[in-house]
Order: C-alpha cells, then structure tokens, then sequence
C-alpha cells in the first residue's frame, strides 16, 4: 500500500466536501492510503510572490515539514491548495534567503529545505498508480460519454513551480477520461481563466469568463466538464447561466471504480 501525507485544505471541510469525500473512498479503492496530519492549518488559499514576507507561507512550510517527518509524500487535491503548496516548496528549494528566513522563524532542529515530494491526487494516479492500471479497475465505465476537462489556473502554473504538464496543451485530465472509459472533448478554454478570485468583486466579469468556457465546451459536443478546483466549481454552476453539468474530477473516479455509494455511508 502506497502512503502519502494528505492534506485536505479548509474549503474540503465546508463547500467542497464532495472532492474530499470522493478523493478518500477511492483512494482506498486503489490501495492508497491517505493521512492526515494532526494540525495542519490553512494554507491561504493564494501564493504571495513578495519575497520579503514569509508569515503566509508557514502554515504550508508546516504541511511540508510533517510529511518529512513521516516520511511521506505530501498529496493534495484542491487546485489552489496545491498550488500554494507546490510553489512553497518550489521556493524554498530555489531561494536560500526565504528558506533561511523559514527556518529561523520556526527554529527548526532539522532546517527544511524542500525535501518533501508534492503530488497532486491526478499525478498520483498517472505517477503512482498508472492510467494503464486505473483502467483496470473500472467497473462502471463511462463509454460513450464526451468529458471536458477544465485545467483553470492553478494546476498548470507558475509551469517552472507545478510541473505537472504542458501549460498550453495539457494532456493529464484527457488521459484520466480515457482511463475511465470517457472520451475526452478538447476545447479552446480548457486552460483559461474562469474569472476566479474576481467573482466577488466583478459578477460580471466572472459571468463573461465563465459562460466563455462552457460555451466553447458545449460547442464541442461536451456532455459534462469536470475539475479539481472548488472556485472553478462555484464559478463554472454559479455564474456562468450554463445548465452543462459540472462534476469534480474525484466524483467520476469513485463512480468509474464503483464506490460512489460508500461515501454515503
């Protein structure tokens, strides 16, 4: 059984309990096991680029320092969780004067200086697991179905910090699609902003970026898009006046695995 650090992040706890819930079920599923650590806090929800601060960067330096600690991976599935986390790591691995200011705020016996592997839960199955092998173990495939995978912002840049594909030509949802028996639609907006942390300041902005990515999905004959990030969620049901339905990603997994029913339990 594979092992990771799990960290579940804040909006996981309150509106976005589905991602969480379905992300655990199938995990088990697949032989993985998802720990907690005791204390973890917020992790801010968005990365400051002012490298003169590092207050809002501790409470994801402290997620980092306890998967080293048990020796783990640190695995993360909410879009702007890992984000904050990944490009953390990413800077204290890069930055020898953040990471020295990190550590002498925390008085670290051991000082981190980015040891710890971030995985986000789609590299975990491509990385860990293997789509070939996913594939395996669908038992309620999703044939004939048009997916749309939505990328968003955060789970492609900064592209150097992530890692985890292509920026401008992803293929990492598509072949999650196909691992679960869908067929992937591929659309112009796919990575393109859906109006995100503006939605509160500028409805109408969010509505125009929203409705702009259903829209070039339903054009391409999409059945439903699906995404790991809960403001892309929000955005995506609540301002864009589309009715294509919108699912987390982690959703269609347990379900392709058939074990959508225990999350209810």
């Amino acid at each position: 059984m594979e092992t990771f650090t799990y960290y579940p992040g804040c909006t996981l706890r309150t509106k976005a309990k589905d991602l969480d819930t379905y992300a655990r079920v199938s995990a088990k599923a697949l032989n993985v096991a998802l720990e907690e650590p005791s204390d973890w806090q917020c992790c801010g929800g968005a990365y400051t680029t002012a490298k003169d601060e590092i207050a809002t960067k501790l409470s994801a330096v402290r997620a980092l320092i306890a998967a080293r600690e048990a020796g783990r991976p640190l695995i993360t599935v909410c879009s702007a969780c890992h984000n904050v986390i990944k490009q953390t790591n990413y800077d204290i691995s890069c930055d020898e004067d953040m990471a020295a200011k990190v550590n002498n705020y925390l008085k670290l016996d051991e000082p981190y200086s980015g040891e710890t592997k971030v995985y986000h839960y789609l590299e975990m199955l491509r990385d860990i697991i293997g789509f070939d092998e996913l594939a395996k173990k669908v038992v309620n495939p999703f044939k004939g179905k048009k997916i749309a995978a939505y990328y968003g912002c955060l789970l492609l840049r900064p592209s150097k910090a992530l890692a985890m594909d292509d920026p401008e030509n992803p293929s990492i949802i598509e072949d999650f699609i196909r691992a679960i028996g869908g067929t992937p639609v591929i659309y112009s907006q796919r990575n393109e902003c859906c109006g995100g942390y503006i939605a509160l300041e500028d409805k109408l902005q969010a509505h125009k970026r929203s409705s702009a990515i259903m829209k070039s999905a339903e054009d391409q004959g999409a059945d439903m898009i699906i995404t790991a990030c809960p403001l892309c969620m929000y955005n995506l049901r609540k301002n864009s006046g589309s009715e294509l339905p919108v699912y987390y990603f982690t959703e269609l997994l347990a379900e392709a695995l058939g074990v959508k029913e225990e999350s209810n339990e």
